[in-house]
């Protein structure tokens, strides 16, 4: 319930995205207005990233950051990007019941942890679950050689 209290205080950038998407056309009228948006998704990835400028060689560099940005500026993909959020009709954490084999890694500093025994309930059909010992909710971006790994574990059942 932790968990969910403060998903719930903390991801207003998900409400306004799901409520007036269209509003959000700022994003592609400044690259300064679009990296601010992007950077400060929640506090732990504002963190994450904010370690790249500050020098640290974990996880991401600023490279990587300004990258990321410019891909979103040069395609003005942000607001379709924010259209997900919109078109989603399914309850974020509600019990899913996906029948399909499922694995689940969980990264420590993702907003929403998923406990087994949600996952357990969500996903009959659980194959693998793990926590990582870093990570947040751009793990793919952040840490892409845990994550392969990951996929590789929990997918290697169903060979």
């Amino acid at each position: 319930m932790e968990q969910l209290d403060f998903v719930y205080r903390h991801v207003y950038f998900a409400y306004l995205m799901a409520s007036r998407p269209q509003t959000l056309t700022g994003l592609v009228d400044s690259p300064v207005g679009l990296a601010a948006f992007l950077l400060d998704h929640d506090a732990a990835s504002l963190a994450m990233i904010s370690r790249s400028f500050a020098g640290e060689k974990e996880g991401l560099t600023r490279d990587d950051v300004l990258d990321n940005i410019t891909l979103f500026w040069l395609t003005g993909t942000a607001v379709s990007a924010a259209r997900l959020y919109a078109e989603n009709k399914n309850s974020f954490f509600g019990v899913k019941g996906v029948a399909l084999p499922v694995a689940v890694s969980v990264f420590p500093d993702e907003m929403y942890r998923a406990p087994k025994s949600w996952a357990e309930q969500a996903y009959p059909n659980l194959v693998h679950y793990n926590k990582l010992p870093k990570g947040g909710h751009f793990a793919a971006w952040e840490q892409p050689e845990l994550l392969v790994n990951e996929i590789r574990s929990g997918l290697r059942s169903l060979r």
